[in-house]
């Protein structure tokens, strides 16, 4: 296909933050042209195809946060949308438990939060959760719970938004690789060829610090890979959970720690890991390891784990020792007391968070990131729960985009 030379919006990256902002574009600019352009040879390769599944209610998030800002409406929005297009849904609801005995001030903690951001949660107690989720024992005699929460089927709805998009008159370009971005010019060279751009829309992922880095755009920071493996519940483990199940986490660290994830197939998984990948795209064995990104990650969690910035230093020790599945076990094991080793078995579930790094405070950034210069605009650290929150972080870019 021939595309022209000129258009109104470029947006770089087809994961689930492109096709929401390009959504957003059409709904307020239906005269405009917009390209999405993407390196693979199809949506849905990478982080976003990659997803849990899990909308996320809001529990988590500061109040003055962009998280807590637009998680709630985003789940909201995302539900609806996935009604509306008959997509498949399951409200199953997430228990938040204890697993340390001075946990419950962090669960009062969560408690205000959710409230604040208008994320539905009530308090439970060891005699309710035994009905609702035998499986499961907090260790305080207290919980939380989120009846909210639901799962849904990431690909889906990324194929839904790209056939709604093609019939809408938005242009995909498969295959581009980017070569150089004259931001002098409004120009960017994709494959050779050199296209014209009004705005130009970075929505790369676990690209996105390159890409802002060629704009000149927040270049103070730097993109850490992390890969989360996943185990899966055997259907023979003769356990069954009614709802996903979460830890309470530290909050120090953009992390929640290993927890249950039942997808909308009905298939439990216990994870994620989060160790450093040796690439942006290392998602198993050798294949994706980039020696120039090794070293920049290794650097960085270096300097993090020497200065113990987010006490990182603990958490590292803690994840090391989960490359053992006895440890990891043991780690889902403080949730559902009755998982055995051999109830769990390896899969190929795996993703990379594309986690951003602060290099002049030298700690990992919390929240969305939304950078603006001349006439780009830059999304960096779409990590969880971007996927939740896309259709309202697309509100929030096209503001920056359009005043």
């Amino acid at each position: 296909m021939i595309h022209p030379k000129c258009w109104d919006y470029i947006i770089i990256g087809s994961g689930i933050v492109g096709l929401s902002v390009a959504r957003e574009l059409y709904a307020r600019k239906k005269e405009s042209s917009i390209l999405i352009i993407e390196k693979e040879n199809a949506i849905g390769l990478h982080a976003s195809g990659r997803n849990s599944g899990v909308l996320h209610s809001g529990i988590y998030y500061p109040k003055d946060s962009l998280k807590a800002k637009i998680c709630a409406s985003g789940s909201i929005l995302m539900s609806n949308y996935c009604k509306e297009k008959g997509l498949p849904i399951n409200r199953i609801g997430k228990i938040i438990l204890p697993i340390n005995k001075n946990d419950d001030r962090q669960l009062e903690l969560l408690y205000k939060r959710a409230t604040t951001n208008n994320a539905s949660v009530e308090f439970i107690d060891s005699k309710y959760l035994k009905i609702i989720e035998p499986e499961v024992k907090s260790i305080t005699g207290n919980a939380l719970f989120s009846p909210n929460t639901s799962v849904v089927d990431p690909k889906s709805i990324m194929f839904q938004l790209q056939k709604d998009l093609k019939k809408k008159g938005v242009c995909f370009m498969f295959n581009a690789a980017l070569k150089d971005i004259d931001i002098q010019n409004s120009t960017i060279n994709i494959n050779n060829n050199h296209y014209q751009y009004g705005v130009l829309i970075n929505t790369a992922g676990q690209y996105s610090d390159k890409i802002a880095h060629m704009c000149d755009v927040g270049t103070q920071y730097a993109l850490i890979p992390f890969r989360g493996e996943y185990y899966k519940l055997k259907k023979d483990s003769k356990i069954h959970l009614n709802h996903l199940v979460y830890p309470v986490p530290d909050l120090n660290i953009p992390f929640l720690g290993v927890h249950s994830v039942t997808t909308i197939q009905g298939e439990t998984y216990f994870g994620p890991s989060a160790v450093p990948a040796l690439g942006r795209e290392h998602y198993s064995g050798f294949k994706g390891i980039n020696f120039r990104d090794a070293s920049s990650t290794l650097t960085h969690i270096s300097s993090m784990y020497l200065l113990n910035k987010q006490g990182l230093r603990r958490y590292t020790h803690e994840e090391i020792g989960r490359f053992l599945k006895f440890n990891f076990v043991k780690a889902a094991r403080k949730l559902v007391p009755n998982l055995k080793i051999n109830s769990l078995q390896s899969c190929d579930k795996v993703g990379i968070r594309a986690q951003l790094y602060d290099t002049n405070e030298k700690k990992l950034v919390t929240d969305f990131l939304i950078e603006k210069k001349y006439n780009t605009v830059h999304i960096l650290n779409a990590v969880s729960p971007a996927f939740t929150s896309a259709f309202s972080m697309a509100k929030k870019i096209v503001n920056k985009v359009i005043l």
